[in-house]
């Protein structure tokens, strides 16, 4: 292609200048079809449409990187408070169920049976009662319905979670068992709405019931389902509810970022999720939780001992703080809320006293692993299960965006010849 005339056009170097980037990030543009080369008759050099210059420029991108800001309808992060789709997350754990909650990330419909979330956080509940429920949450038939289970596939996880030795940790198995029943499920490319929820309320209802332990009726909600994989204490399932409300969605953490590309590249469902258990597998994101119980385990001995132990090591005081919430965290509010004066929580204070920060989720999740002596895996198992319903509803908004828009430009630092 040539350039007849140059006043349309602009050089590499005026390019670069107008873009605010190195020469060589342009012929980057060029490879990557953001920006068309041309050639002008007795001219050296690669010329550019100014008007294809100026569209480039427009695009709300970070040119050292050109990759696509993302939009959600789904998690609001502001003033210390979480939100999703404009509803405030600790009224949610604390009125809806599980299930009510997935619908209304995976629909932006809130469910017809379920009750108006309140504006704050009800009050530390007592005993759960015989059904297992509390009593403001839903039916067990939502559950049922959301969260549905087939034999088939049941079996078909628990043999595939059988493969991984013993000692492995629980997402581990999970990990695993997501693998096999995507290459199980001949309908996996189906990427319609109503076929991704499905296969999403599927997936994780057989990832739950395929666990180790006890099996518990698949009518009743995904934290009393859930109960005793992790501990033989008597059930709180109202805990585990909160908490995988609390636990879906964070906005675009890094776990959620690796889903989105997965989907923008129109990966299936299982592939996803696969895609954010492999980040959320990072010592900095999904390890958390443990990190946080093992430090509890050393501070309910003695609290100022493992706070100065903590602070010799020069590392971070897990649980502690947090990247986003200045004041406190939401989610560790509820959730220590919900364990009343049981003693951890006193260790926890003993701590906080001590230390400007604030207890966060991984350290209300650890407490409430010690509070029920919960296997010490389950913390990770917990968010990971959680997490995969916030993952599912942004594999469904990414799958109506323009697919493959994600590629972070790289820069070549390596030798030329």
């Amino acid at each position: 292609m040539t350039a007849e005339g140059d006043e349309n056009y602009l050089t590499t170097a005026e390019v670069a200048r107008r873009l605010q980037v190195k020469p060589e990030t342009i012929y980057a543009y060029v490879s990557r079809g953001l920006l068309t080369s041309t050639r002008a008759r007795g001219r050296r050099g690669s010329l550019f449409s100014a008007a294809e210059v100026d569209r480039l420029a427009a695009r709300s991108v970070d040119h050292s990187g050109v990759v696509e800001r993302i939009e959600s309808e789904l998690t609001l992060l502001e003033n210390d408070e979480l939100y999703y789709r404009g509803q405030s997350a600790r009224a949610l754990a604390t009125s809806w169920t599980v299930e009510q909650v997935a619908t209304l990330l995976w629909t932006a419909q809130s469910p017809a049976q379920s009750p108006e979330p309140t504006s704050a956080p009800s009050p530390a509940p007592g005993p759960a009662p015989a059904s297992g429920l509390a009593p403001s949450r839903s039916t067990p038939s939502t559950a049922k319905a959301v969260f549905g289970v087939e034999r088939e596939g049941v079996l078909l996880a628990r043999a595939a979670m059988g493969v991984v030795p013993d000692g492995a940790r629980l997402t581990d198995r999970l990990r695993v068992a997501v693998a096999v029943l995507g290459a199980a499920d001949p309908l996996r490319f189906d990427l319609s709405a109503p076929s991704v929820t499905a296969a999403a309320g599927r997936l994780i209802g057989t990832l739950v019931t395929a666990l180790p332990g006890e099996h518990v009726d698949s009518g009743a909600t995904l934290g009393a389902r859930l109960w005793p994989k992790l501990s033989d204490e008597a059930p709180r399932p109202e805990v585990l509810d909160a908490a995988l409300i609390l636990l879906a969605d964070h906005g675009l953490a890094v776990s959620t970022v690796a889903a989105r590309v997965a989907a923008s590249a129109r990966a299936n469902l299982y592939a996803v999720i696969s895609a954010g258990l492999g980040a959320l597998d990072g010592q900095y994101h999904g390890a958390a939780p443990t990190l946080a119980y093992e430090f509890l385990r050393r501070a309910q001995q003695d609290p100022l001992k493992a706070l100065s132990d903590q602070l010799r090591s020069g590392e971070p005081i897990p649980g502690f703080g947090h990247r986003i919430y200045q004041h406190r965290d939401p989610r560790a509010d509820v959730l220590l809320g919900l364990l009343g004066d049981h003693p951890i929580v006193g260790t926890i204070a003993a701590v906080a006293e001590r230390t400007p920060m604030f207890p966060n989720s991984d350290l209300a999740i650890a407490a409430t692993m010690h509070a029920y002596n919960f296997r010490p895996d389950a913390g990770d198992a917990l968010f990971a299960l959680a997490r995969m319903i916030g993952w599912t509803a942004h594999a469904l908004e990414e799958y109506a965006a323009p697919a493959l828009r994600f590629r972070a430009m790289g820069i070549y630092t390596g030798q030329t010849s």
